[in-house]
């Protein structure tokens, strides 16, 4: 059964799936649980008494304050997405497992707690499919449809609610389909952005072009 996390990495780029897996390499990056328990002290965070200063933010504090301070206005479930009545939930569908950060109740609601950056609008691709596989998963344990959920990004203050629409759920199966048919190293994506990262990309043999190189286009 396919993991959460190979299905948001194949959607990202499946030859890193394919490296990750033959290095079995799933050990979550050092310093990310205190990141991620930001997302569950944001009223501790909203209060002027705290100080941020050594807090694991990215932006200043008065605009994390803000910035939390409209997700507060904004959401309805705000108190359960600050004080979650279930955190850390194993959940096991038909064709993926994996965990949700947060699951909300009443309606059933998975979360998601991202370490990065949000991206202007929405969220990142890769995040769409992990949250859509979270998302059927709960619909298989629940015997109920679940058309949303949210990503939180606790470093910026920033929670995006995302509609599981027929796009998303398509790209879902794709990469399902990629995880479950990956047998040998798919062909390199000669993707600059992505690549440059990437922890496999010596092992990979895919070189990145320098800025110079680019601006001689």
């Amino acid at each position: 059964m396919q993991t959460f996390t190979d299905l948001a990495t194949a959607a990202y780029c499946p030859r890193k799936l394919y490296y990750r897996r033959k290095h079995d390499d799933g050990a979550p990056p050092e310093g990310i649980e205190r990141i991620r328990e930001l997302a569950f002290r944001y009223e501790e965070l909203l209060a002027p008494e705290t100080d941020l200063a050594d807090e694991p933010i990215d932006v200043t504090p008065t605009q994390y304050r803000a910035n939390l301070g409209s997700v507060k206005a904004r959401l309805d479930c705000w108190e359960h997405l600050a004080d979650p009545p279930n955190r850390d939930v194993l959940l096991e569908g038909k064709d993926c497992r994996g965990i949700a950060h947060k699951l909300l109740d009443e309606p059933a609601v998975p979360v998601l707690v991202s370490t990065g950056e949000p991206p202007e609008q929405g969220v990142w691709g890769p995040q769409s499919v992990h949250l859509t596989a979270a998302a059927k998963a709960l619909s298989w344990e629940r015997e109920e449809p679940i058309e949303r959920g949210f990503i939180e990004y606790p470093t910026h203050g920033i929670v995006r609610e995302v509609r599981l629409t027929t796009r998303k759920k398509a790209l879902y199966r794709r990469a399902l389909r990629t995880a479950e048919s990956l047998d040998g190293p798919p062909p390199r994506l000669h993707d600059d952005a992505r690549c440059g990262a990437c922890e496999y990309r010596e092992e990979c043999g895919m070189k990145t072009r320098s800025l110079r190189s680019r601006l001689s286009l």
